[in-house]
């Protein structure tokens, strides 16, 4: 690990003008510079900024912190009735440790592509709010690991839509429990959102199977969409057909329990 200055400023405003790598969990930061593939020169450690975290519902929406730990998404009340597939997809990520220090706002920052949460954003058409602005999901996943979120810009709250049904189905790498495929689908007032994670360069919609679902809500009109595998991620886990099945098998799961009363 390189030399680093650190700070824990306890406000926002002192948190942008500290600069530097901001810390959030640290799940994904702390590993990558003791690997050295990381080199950050200031680390700005964000843990000090307790009004960043909290469940808050309010109308048609939810509005969670950047700093709630993935354990407490998972265990609140509020998210476990609004948007029980969001509780669930927060009680599957990693390990118990994991949990216990990651956060939404990390997760999003850092957009990873087997990540759980894109998807649940990027499928409820959820709002990121930052101490700048506001961005729809679709503009905020950019890439791999590339977001919209300039210099010095940091997640504040994800705001969700509440949908009529959702739920989030991933099938696990093993030792990391990351998604080789995540599904997320949900039934919003705008219409059948599916969004996928784990199996390209970035979070994305499937258009086939929101139009097949569209026209008919059955796993067996989701399992006749063709699902072209030429830009999946093909890797030592999963080859890029096999993830293409994946999320066609997933898809249908899903669909499954959304009709089960």
């Amino acid at each position: 690990m390189y030399a680093f200055s650190y700070s824990r400023p306890e406000t926002l405003n002192a948190t942008v003008a500290a600069g530097g790598q901001f810390l959030a969990g640290g799940q994904s930061l702390i590993p990558s510079m003791k690997l050295r593939l990381a080199q950050p020169g200031a680390i700005v450690d964000l843990n000090g900024l307790t009004d960043l975290a909290g469940v808050r519902a309010s109308g048609n929406q939810l509005e969670i912190g950047a700093m709630t730990r993935h354990a407490d998404v998972a265990a609140s009340p509020e998210v476990q009735t609004a948007i029980p597939a969001l509780a669930q997809l927060a009680a599957g990520i990693g390990d118990r440790q994991v949990r216990a220090r990651g956060t939404i706002g990390g997760s999003l920052a850092n957009n990873d592509p087997a990540a759980c949460y894109p998807s649940a954003v990027l499928g409820l058409d959820a709002t990121v709010v930052t101490n700048r602005r506001e961005m729809a999901a679709a503009d905020f996943f950019q890439g791999m690991y590339i977001t919209a979120l300039e210099e010095g810009e940091l997640i504040t709250a994800v705001r969700f839509p509440l949908p009529q049904a959702a739920v989030y189905l991933k099938f696990k790498q093993p030792a990391s429990r990351f998604a080789l495929v995540g599904v997320f689908l949900a039934q919003t007032a705008q219409g059948i959102r599916v969004a996928i994670t784990g199996a390209g360069l970035s979070v994305f919609r499937h258009a086939g199977l929101e139009a097949a679902l569209t026209q008919s809500f059955t796993p067996q009109s989701a399992a006749a969409v063709a699902i072209d595998d030429s830009e999946l991620n093909s890797d030592l886990h999963a080859s890029a057909r096999y993830r293409a099945q994946l999320i066609s098998v997933l898809t249908q799961r899903a669909v499954a329990q959304i009709n089960t009363p």
